[in-house]
């Protein structure tokens, strides 16, 4: 293996260059028109933050308030109201450290609670602790070791079919490691779900692996196993068989003999001057004589994301345009519990629709100065369950109680088709803490109520982490 370290510390030249960690939100995103480079990977988010080489010492450590302050107006009116503050310090570029939280109450939230990790109701109020917290340790120019309480997100999407930050931050280690076109990252999620009045733990093992084939052209791995810390005939604790950084899962899982949950991933970035195509796809179980034979198996489950975003600038304004397509097969993520699912807190880990859907949606952005807006549209085709059966929306439901063995189909079950428009104008008010305040309209229809729902939203919120209000 001596030879693999001295690869590694030969071309480590021109990669992992040492900073800061950037943050998951992303009003204008950059990564379309990122430099064209052989070291330079977008898909594993969020960033480590580059630095000029020679600059001066960046040492400090910052104090910033932040605010979370929103009202509704839907069919009756609700409100969101916290305040919080975050933390951040960089020791010479190697130790980053934030943490960031906001305490408040929510009422009559509807489609905009938050995504907290410690969320309680007292009488009709509900309380929320959003906390956010991430350790970094920069070496040299291979290594990166990160611990926290935050989410984090693979894809070039708006949506992710791998890991997306739509659910419940939680507990997490990382290691990221660059060297030549390589990047190779591994992750350690520490999971829960409540069982009536309390909460009981699993775990997740993932990792990513990122080739720059050509200047343009990337292409990733992607797999992950969910298992029990614990069953009926043995405490497993974090599996040391999982713990081992340069492993493929599924032949692991199947040498112990176990009934965790594999899920395999591919995707494919081409960039062209500030335009960029991107896909996923993501595996979760099939047989190919089935897909051969065009059975339609319930257990052909996979999914795939197709899009196309770019980055313009001109006098001063700044717009970014998104067209994205996603789908997924019914009951793909979803297993015999929520035990070794691809959820987390009740929440999927990838598309907040789950599975048994297709999407195809569009996202227009605009910057001027402080000014900014935005425009999100999309069109769906869901199916959920109906007489007593499972039919592979919810991956949290069991596959067992499924109608029937072959004939799946996306939007199968109680199916309805349905679109979302959001409107979103807004002034940054504070450079730190990005402090914003907006204005929303939201408009959603479907087929299963059959009606127009409105919805506005006016608020000051510190934008540090996406509040996802489009699905």
């Amino acid at each position: 293996m001596k030879w693999i370290t001295y690869i590694m510390i030969f071309c480590s030249v021109s990669v992992y260059a040492q900073g800061e960690v950037d943050y998951l939100f992303e009003e204008m995103p950059k990564d379309s028109v990122a430099k064209l480079s052989l070291s330079n990977h977008t898909s594993v988010k969020p960033a480590i933050r580059q630095y000029n080489k020679n600059a001066s010492n960046k040492s400090y450590f910052q104090v910033t308030g932040l605010g979370d302050l929103n009202f509704f107006q839907q069919v009756q009116s609700g409100y969101k109201t916290g305040l919080g503050l975050e933390l951040t310090a960089n020791i010479k570029d190697k130790l980053y450290f934030r943490l960031a939280g906001v305490e408040g109450v929510h009422q009559n939230s509807h489609g905009f609670q938050p995504k907290s990790y410690i969320d309680d109701s007292i009488s009709k109020i509900s309380l929320y602790s959003d906390l956010r917290g991430r350790i970094s340790y920069t070496p040299n120019h291979i290594f990166n070791f990160q611990i926290g309480l935050d989410h984090n997100f693979i894809g070039e999407g708006a949506r992710s079919m791998f890991l997306s930050d739509y659910g419940t931050p939680y507990p997490f280690g990382q290691i990221g490691m660059r060297f030549w076109r390589l990047e190779y990252v591994i992750m350690y999620q520490f999971l829960r779900e409540r069982d009536n009045n309390r909460w009981e733990g699993k775990f997740a093992s993932s990792h990513h692996v990122s080739f720059n084939a050509t200047k343009w052209l990337n292409i990733g791995i992607f797999e992950t196993v969910l298992f029990q810390p614990k069953d009926t005939l043995v405490n497993r604790g974090f599996d040391v068989e999982y713990l081992n950084p340069f492993v493929f899962y599924r032949p692991q899982e199947y040498s112990i003999g176990s009934s965790d949950n594999v899920l395999i991933g591919f995707d494919l970035t081409a960039k062209y001057k500030k335009h960029t195509l991107y896909a996923q796809f993501i595996l979760d179980e099939f047989v190919w004589a089935e897909i051969r034979a065009k059975s339609k198996w319930w257990a052909s489950k996979y999914g795939g994301q197709f899009g196309i975003k770019g980055r313009f600038s001109k006098i001063g304004h700044d717009l970014f345009y998104r067209v994205e397509y996603n789908f997924a097969r019914p009951y793909t993520y979803s297993h015999l519990s929520d035990d070794v699912n691809y959820g987390n807190q009740g929440r999927v880990l990838a598309h907040p629709y789950g599975s048994n859907f297709h999407e195809m949606l569009m996202e227009l952005k605009w910057e001027h100065g402080k000014w900014f807006g935005k425009v999100f549209a999309n069109y769906f085709l869901r199916g959920k369950d109906k007489d007593g059966f499972n039919f592979g929306n919810d991956v949290y439901a069991p596959y067992i109680n499924r109608p029937y063995e072959y004939g799946h189909t996306i939007g199968q079950g109680q199916g309805f088709n349905g679109t979302k428009f959001v409107l979103t104008s807004g002034y940054k008010l504070m450079k730190h803490g990005k402090l914003n305040a907006f204005l929303e309209h939201h408009l959603g229809y479907t087929t299963l109520d059959n009606k127009l729902n409105y919805s506005l939203v006016v608020g000051v919120r510190s934008m540090l982490w996406n509040d996802y209000r489009n699905y």
